[in-house]
């Protein structure tokens, strides 16, 4: 990991938290990797470590986005993102806002929350699209910049590789959530999966969320 500054907003310290237990999965298939039992596939550790770390992601963006609009609606300011200025609200909220039993912001953040609640942020384009109402900036390109800084220039990201690094993760979740994790045609055999594959996926699930962060500010 770079030597940066984790946030120390709650949903940041969630988010870790949430990982944390994705890492404790794969010291638990590890420590069981010794016995060989017949019983217990560790793969399965691996897999279930993969999944908790592209949900802790998906959360960390939706809180990120919920707090971040209660803010911006709040401040009511003139920069608020062009996004979000034009955000449309049912007549029903506006309405509440008008007899005063509910403010703006509290009406713009439900709405987002109802919105975007339900929609998995594991896709870059889905992404870009909900943190186009509270940033301006271009989050891939900033954050493909953050990592080649932090990696001291060692390394040549863009927006499109970190987005197609990003994609590789999150499809492999989707094959374990959906697909068991089997090879394309067979219906037995699953895909190979060690402690160091998912480790990897971690730290830059990890990588990936602090870039984007500080991007946000």
């Amino acid at each position: 990991m770079p030597a940066a500054a984790h946030p120390q907003t709650r949903e940041f310290r969630a988010f870790l938290t949430n990982l944390e237990y994705a890492r404790k999965m794969v010291v638990a298939g590890r420590s069981l990797a010794a016995f060989q039992s017949p019983v217990i596939d560790i793969g399965d550790f691996y897999r279930a470590a993969w999944v908790q770390a592209v949900s802790a992601i998906d959360h960390w963006f939706h809180e990120e986005l919920y707090r971040r609009v209660a803010e911006l609606a709040a401040e009511d300011s003139p920069c608020m993102p062009y996004q979000l200025t034009k955000f449309e609200l049912p007549l029903v909220k506006v309405e509440e806002v008008r007899r005063g039993t509910t403010t703006l912001a509290d009406a713009v953040s439900e709405h987002i929350k109802a919105k975007w609640g339900n929609a998995a942020l594991q896709n870059p384009r889905k992404i870009s699209e909900a943190l186009k109402l509270v940033t301006e900036e271009d989050i891939w390109a900033k954050a493909a910049v953050q990592l080649n800084h932090w990696n001291h220039e060692r390394t040549s990201f863009n927006a499109q590789s970190l987005k197609q690094q990003y994609i590789s993760i999150t499809d492999r979740r989707n094959r374990i959530a959906h697909d068991a994790d089997l090879l394309d045609g067979d219906l037995k055999r699953r895909r190979e999966i060690s402690d160091a594959d998912v480790t990897d996926a971690i730290d830059w699930i990890e990588r990936i969320a602090l870039a984007i962060a500080t991007v946000l500010g």
